[in-house]
């Protein structure tokens, strides 16, 4: 009975242990690495998790593809790596490895892509973006008096809201607001259908149009919007498509916080005319002129969480990089420091020095991989740090584009955050695809 009493707590606490090893933070770092790395051809990538780990190579039909420890896969398929793990990239492919704890308990799978080294032309440009949105977006609801006296609110009654986007009355697409005015007020008071957006989900409600006493027109109790502007930063553009990136972020409504989409949009250039300097509590701004005559830099043709996307109609350079620069992924990135390329004034492209603070490991995408803070003191001077229109300010590191600045801290503006260039690139190949 005793010894019965014994092999139950021994086998307990072994659970205990285990469970304790699993969770742990090591451990949970292995769990966390993304399931495909990315290396370029003729990289070196080091492993160092610090555990009893073994890498078991899977497939072997493309054993040519990578050197371990200096080793190549035909000579050795099985590695402890308590120790650092030196990869070396040979051709391009992938290769398949399993992540074994002390050898027999699996922990992790992983495939290594080799490809091509990519590059791109680092961005910095001051840009305008124009959006114009598919349908017409519902910034707000109203009342409507009718001529007896009587107010009326439809969109209510209707169950419309604020963020909700209406592209279709009565099955015919919204162009823009003023094309749904004409679509309602056609019907002269009948009841429409309307064809609704909300959360990427898609329903249908009928509305019944109240004729307005002050001017006669029929009325659905909306206030929507159908286009916005505003001043960015380009982060690159691929010499090889063509297509280009900025913000880092999504353009979202200022009054409903809704993400727009897109109808069409311009990129074009713009100039800094003014600086609000960021303080603790409130975010600065760059305030930026793009007027109808200037040079129209490309097409937007994606809006995401991740920034805008879209094709460049004209070369675009950057005259501090002559020549497009290698990106680094997110592996490669390291705390200390590093630049950013942005412009405050009529200076145009300036570079100017942060630290990065640390790095946020991902396995999906999300627009605050980097913690950034602004070291420059030219830059505070003139700005406080990050304000408002440096967001998609490109972010290099020993001579590559690791990612962008996306976001200020508001109570300390020198710091902020930046996405990945990895994100951002998976967003054009989007298109391309």
């Amino acid at each position: 009975m005793r010894k019965s009493s014994i092999r139950k707590t021994t086998g307990i606490l072994l659970a205990l242990l285990f469970l304790a090893f699993n969770y742990s933070p090591l451990v949970q770092d292995v769990v966390r690495f993304p399931a495909e790395l990315q290396i370029f051809e003729g990289e070196t990538q080091i492993l160092d998790f610090g555990l009893p780990l073994q890498a078991k190579v899977s497939n072997n039909n493309e054993i040519n593809v990578l050197k371990f420890n200096g080793d190549t896969l035909k000579e050795k398929q099985v590695y402890d790596i308590s120790r650092p793990l030196s990869i070396e990239s040979i051709s391009q492919g992938n290769v398949n490895i399993d992540f074994m704890l002390f050898g027999f308990i699996p922990v992790k799978k992983l495939t290594i892509n080799v490809t091509s080294a990519k590059k791109l032309v680092p961005g910095g440009n001051s840009i305008g973006v124009s959006l114009y949105t598919k349908g017409a977006l519902v910034v707000g609801t109203s009342d409507v008096t009718d001529k007896n006296g009587i107010t009326h609110f439809p969109a209510i009654d209707a169950g419309l809201l604020p963020g909700d986007i209406i592209e279709k009355v009565n099955n015919v697409t919204v162009k823009d607001a003023e094309h749904l005015s004409r679509l309602v007020n056609k019907m002269k008071g009948k009841a429409v259908e309307l064809e609704c957006r909300r959360d990427n989900r898609v329903y249908i409600t009928r509305i019944h149009p109240v004729q307005d006493a002050a001017d006669s027109k029929y009325r659905l109790g909306l206030w929507v919007r159908d286009s916005t502007a505003g001043v960015g930063t380009l982060t690159f553009v691929d010499p090889d498509t063509g297509f280009m990136g900025a913000l880092g972020h999504a353009i979202t409504d200022v009054d409903t916080g809704a993400l727009l989409s897109v109808k069409d949009g311009e990129i074009s250039e713009s100039t800094i005319i003014d600086v609000k300097i960021g303080k603790k509590g409130l975010p600065g701004e760059l305030v930026g002129n793009f007027t109808k005559n200037r040079r129209v830099l490309g097409t937007i043709i994606k809006n995401t969480t991740y920034g805008i996307y879209g094709k460049a109609d004209r070369k675009i350079s950057n005259p501090l990089y002559k020549n497009s620069v290698p990106v680094a992924y997110q592996y490669n990135i390291k705390p200390g420091k590093a630049t950013i390329l942005t412009t405050i004034d009529d200076k145009g492209i300036q570079e100017y020095d942060i630290m990065i603070l640390k790095v946020n490991r991902q396995t999906t995408p999300n627009p605050k991989g980097l913690v950034i803070e602004i070291i420059d003191p030219d830059l505070l001077e003139k700005t406080g740090g990050i304000v408002q229109g440096m967001s998609g300010s490109p972010i290099l590191q020993n001579g590559k584009i690791v990612g962008a600045v996306t976001h200020v801290f508001v109570n300390d503006p020198k710091k902020g955050y930046g996405i990945f260039i990895e994100w951002m690139l998976e967003e054009t190949n989007k298109i391309i695809e």
